[in-house]
């Protein structure tokens, strides 16, 4: 890395990196629970399952809304030697980081179930849902704002995108990074096809439009 240069992360992409390891992994707890009667019964279990699912998806949603807001309207545009992380890097480096508490997250769901049958798996899986609103919703403040969010590595690894280390966001044009607004993955541009009738290939203009540029 030269001098000055720093790191950057997307913000969506770090929200919604643990929602699928949440989301499968609860939906398999919660199957598995409904097979255990438990001790109170399958009825009640499913029961106390949706409800623990319903408030863990409004409370991953709402908690710390405010502190992403506020980094977001302070956010200073990014300088010319940063470098921006992978979205794939991101993701691989939050599961390595994450793995054996995911594991004994499904082994706590699961074991959960002798109790509450699909209790726990259905709490995680809620949990995977407002990670996942979060994540569109920080991708409709980018649309809004037709830039991206970025934060430094460094911070995060101690405290999360909105952690208390974190002093403050960068933004990038939308073409920046290989993730779109919301942090889902980029879709490649379909590619423009010749003129009819003329078999011409497309001008520069046009095939510049349809490749997406980068910038940042």
């Amino acid at each position: 890395m030269g001098r000055g240069a720093y790191a950057l992360v997307r913000v969506a992409v770090l929200v919604r990196a643990p929602a699928g390891w949440l989301w499968w992994p609860g939906l398999l707890a919660a199957g598995i629970g409904v097979l255990v009667p438990g001790l109170t019964g399958r009825r009640i279990g499913v029961l106390a399952g949706a409800a623990l699912f319903l408030i863990a998806a409004f409370t991953v949603f709402a908690v710390r809304r405010g502190r992403y807001t506020a980094l977001a309207g302070g956010a200073s545009r990014a300088g010319k030697a940063v470098i921006l992380q992978d979205r794939s890097v991101t993701i691989r480096v939050w599961r390595r980081a994450h793995r054996w508490w995911l594991l004994l997250a499904f082994v706590a769901a699961v074991g959960s179930s002798f109790a509450l049958p699909a209790a726990g798996g259905l709490l995680m899986a809620g949990a995977a849902l407002g990670l996942w609103a979060k994540a569109l919703w920080l991708g409709r403040w980018e649309q809004e704002h037709d830039a991206l969010l970025w934060v430094r590595t460094e911070p995060v690894r101690r405290g999360g995108a909105a952690g208390k280390d974190v002093r403050g966001y960068h933004t990038t044009g939308t073409a920046a990074g290989d993730a779109a607004p919301g942090g889902a993955r980029r879709r490649r541009a379909p590619a423009v096809p010749a003129a009819r009738g003329t078999g011409r290939e497309p001008g520069p203009a046009t095939a510049a439009s349809g490749a997406g540029a980068k910038r940042r």
